[in-house]
């Protein structure tokens, strides 16, 4: 299991490629990555993620653990970044092996859901207009309840 948090900017090729070569013995790989949206009206400059450093890792790892044993997966990674980014940046990688495709699909699906709404960041939108903390929606927290 591989935890990152980070302000530089990552190789998604490179991570990928390097994630799938240690995968012995799995049969699927699934990766998703997040980028930073500029929302259709456009005005969105940049994001300001903050985190606490440990805090945020320790989180990230122990709901990576629970994937894990809950689908039997070969490996996770994930990566995700904080600082200022701008629209367009990738924000966050998750990757996960298994022997199926339909335990890795569920893993990263899991991951992706629980960093969407649980993990331990706080975004700041800035643009024209101002700078604006982003709220917690309420679709994000509906997609935990299938878990």
């Amino acid at each position: 299991m591989d935890i990152r948090v980070q302000a530089e900017p990552f190789d998604l090729g490179a991570e990928t490629a390097a994630f799938a070569a240690r995968q012995q013995g799995m049969g699927a790989v699934v990766t998703f990555t997040g980028i930073v949206r500029d929302p259709p009206d456009g005005g969105l400059g940049a994001m300001e993620i903050e985190h606490y450093p440990g805090m945020t890792e320790k989180a990230i790892s122990g709901i990576a653990a629970k994937a894990a044993t809950r689908w039997n997966t070969g490996d996770i990674l994930v990566i995700h970044r904080y600082g200022r980014l701008a629209p367009s940046e990738m924000i966050m990688m998750v990757a996960t092996a298994a022997v199926h495709r339909a335990e890795a699909f569920q893993a990263a699906e899991f991951l992706m859901d629980y960093l969407k709404s649980r993990a331990p960041f706080w975004k700041k939108e800035i643009g024209e207009q101002g700078a604006d903390w982003v709220a917690a929606k309420a679709d994000d927290e509906a997609a935990l309840g299938r878990w």
